[in-house]
């Protein structure tokens, strides 16, 4: 570890005034690091301490993340387990889940804001588990629709919390693999059971010492995506509502959460109808989690061009008796889910100012909840048992995902683009150099400005 005190000289040249930033406004993390860098750590020292950040971070996001997982697909064994509620009103139940996520993902990500991150997550954890076991004495209709719809409200917080704990303590070539290991979990759901536990920001983590804390800081300074600000701030929500690169990401998740929906709810239907019975279903259903586990790291297009193929192929060879092929395009169904680990990825390393991060995520996820809802209205009972209509229906959804993701690239090609262009104008007229530019970065990093700021 160095000490640094590098001269200003150039920046107070040009006018630039280091002790003018809204302190106050700023992030979390100025109340232990300033506005400065002033502290240098080695890259054997940041390597130690990312190994120990991913050998408790990761798990316990992981077993959070699982656990919600497992409880939200539990709906999906039951229905071929005997489960008491069928046609229209399996439905209905199917999609309670999602239109309390929906109607709460806004007042959730707010009231977080507010609170410990941690504190807050550790609550719903132990509500929704409570919530869940009440399911075993549910037997009609009106009660299952009710406890899913509440375990719903309380799930809700899950995601945005996760990406914020992930963007909070990685660095941004670090989050996406990061958060595709968790969210690998997604797949695991299907195989295994889990556990609950929960992690801290970095300025307030206990198992980190006081030195590793600033560390971590440090660490994430450059990326200037800040930690956490208890401020709710109008311009940063509004930023976020008129964004276009929020609105093609709410499309092309809910492009995503259609298809989610249905086939979460009646997978293990589809395959049943294949010709085999419900013990050989629920063992069969389980490499579906495996393939999902494996594209979690493949970029969002590679993701959906085999679910699109397997849709094609479950379709065509409808009613052919051809059970292995027609489990084989299953099987590559399931590769559609990476693509909602690479938005949220695309969520953490691309968004700046805590307010905005926030509504951009429950943006994101009131997109998921509104598309689960009515993906699970595509697989109608009068389709059953092959179900056609839905199965063409994510063929068609996930193909147009396709084009706004590629949109979504151009776009983001051409801000980067006109910002290159906006610092080699700064450098120019201000006679920085690269250094220069480098500790203004750094000055920022914690000041809780958006990425247009």
């Amino acid at each position: 570890m160095e000490t640094s005190h590098d001269s200003d000289t150039k920046s107070e040249e040009a006018g630039i005034d280091h002790d003018s930033l809204d302190l106050q406004r700023g992030d979390e993390a100025l109340k232990l690091i300033g506005a400065r860098r002033t502290t240098q750590f080695t890259e054997e020292y940041n390597k130690k301490l990312r190994r120990k950040l991913d050998k408790l971070i990761i798990p316990l996001c992981a077993a959070v993340y699982f656990t919600q997982l497992l409880d939200k697909t539990s709906l999906n064994y039951a229905s071929i387990m005997g489960f008491p509620i069928i046609g229209q009103d399996y439905n209905l139940v199917s999609l309670a889940f999602y239109l309390g996520f929906l109607l709460w993902e806004f007042p959730t990500v707010y009231i977080s804001q507010k609170l410990r991150l941690a504190k807050y997550l550790g609550v719903n954890v132990v509500i929704w588990g409570a919530i869940l076991m009440l399911h075993a004495v549910g037997t009609s209709f009106g009660a299952f629709f009710a406890l899913r719809f509440l375990l719903g409200v309380f799930e809700s917080c899950v995601a945005p919390i996760l990406i914020l704990v992930i963007s909070m303590f990685y660095k941004k070539d670090e989050q996406a693999t990061r958060i595709s290991w968790f969210y690998a979990m997604t797949g695991l759901s299907q195989i295994f059971g889990g556990f609950i536990a929960y992690v801290h920001s970095p300025v307030h983590a206990r198992f980190l010492t006081k030195e590793e804390r600033i560390a971590a800081l440090e660490r994430v300074r450059d990326d200037q995506g800040g930690t956490e600000n208890k401020t709710l701030k109008k311009g940063q929500l509004i930023e976020a509502m008129t964004d276009i690169r929020t609105w093609l990401i709410v499309l092309t998740t809910l492009m995503t959460s259609i298809p989610n929906g249905g086939l979460g709810n009646f997978s293990n239907l589809i395959i049943k109808n294949f010709g085999y019975t419900s013990k050989q279903t629920l063992i069969l259903s389980t490499p579906i989690g495996v393939v999902t586990i494996g594209e979690r790291m493949i970029p969002i297009v590679f993701s959906l061009v085999p679910t699109i193929v397997g849709a094609a192929i479950v379709i065509g060879l409808n009613g052919s008796g051809q059970k292995g092929a027609l489990l084989f395009g299953t099987y590559l169904v399931g590769t559609f889910g990476s693509a909602l680990s690479s938005i949220y990825a695309y969520n953490a390393s691309n968004t700046s100012g805590h307010t905005k991060k926030n509504t951009v995520n429950a943006m994101t996820l009131v997109a998921f909840s509104f598309g689960n809802i009515i993906g699970a209205e595509i697989f109608q009972p009068g389709d059953a048992p092959d179900y056609i209509p839905g199965k063409i229906a994510v063929m068609v959804l996930l193909t147009v995902q396709l084009g706004i993701s590629f949109l979504l690239r151009w776009v983001n090609m051409r801000l980067n683009i006109k910002k290159q262009a906006q610092i080699a104008e700064m450098k120019a007229r201000h006679g920085w150099t690269d250094a220069d530019v480098q500790r203004e970065r750094e000055k920022h990093a914690f000041a809780d400005l958006t990425d247009k700021e």
